[in-house]
């Protein structure tokens, strides 16, 4: 019995962050559009990326990949190549990203392209690795969590065919990569 009153309160407590961290700004911005026909959406369960990790081939590229998704706990893509206001989109997801738990790796604005990474840590790891881009018909928001090395990750962005991941090209691992350049998409 006692060991059951135990439990309870790390049960409870185990609940409550799992719910916390599944209702976190990012997640409900793209569990917002994830219906919407006007985007693509891509979601790889932390399952997915344990089971590709595990695929044995002698395939030299295959072992690549297999060696930057071992460290990754998900990945969340909400994309619109062809969409009116790809810029609303884009300011809306910006309002959405907590300040206090992000830091900013990079800024972009390319004439109306629109392009951010920042980055969560905790004791030196990075634990996601967040992208927005917005330009008048696109938007793209891309989310890895897990284990985060930025050189894999830049390395993955040209294997990936996703809309916005050639822009993960600019992290420049081994480098300070804080970057800005033209940062008046925040007044416009």
């Amino acid at each position: 019995m006692k060991k059951s009153l135990l439990l309870l309160p790390l049960f409870l407590l185990a609940a409550i962050c799992n719910l916390s961290a599944q209702n976190d700004a990012i997640t409900r911005f793209f569990e917002k559009y994830v219906d919407d026909e006007r985007f693509t959406v891509v979601y790889v369960s932390p399952k997915m990326f344990q089971l590709v990790s595990k695929i044995e081939t002698s395939d030299e590229d295959w072992n690549k990949v297999r060696d930057i998704v071992k460290d990754l706990g998900g990945l969340r893509v909400l994309a619109a190549d062809s969409i009116d206001d790809g810029l609303k989109y884009y300011k809306d997801a910006l309002s959405k990203v907590p300040a206090g738990e992000y830091e900013e790796l990079l800024t972009v604005r390319d004439g109306k392209e629109h392009v951010r990474i920042w980055v969560k840590d905790a004791s030196n790891i990075i634990e996601e690795l967040l992208l927005l881009v917005g330009a008048p018909d696109e938007f793209v928001m891309l989310s890895f969590t897990g284990k985060i090395d930025l050189d894999k990750i830049s390395a993955l962005s040209k294997t990936l065919d996703i809309d916005g991941a050639k822009h993960l090209e600019k992290v420049k691992p081994g480098k300070d990569v804080k970057v800005k350049i033209d940062t008046e998409d925040d007044k416009n």
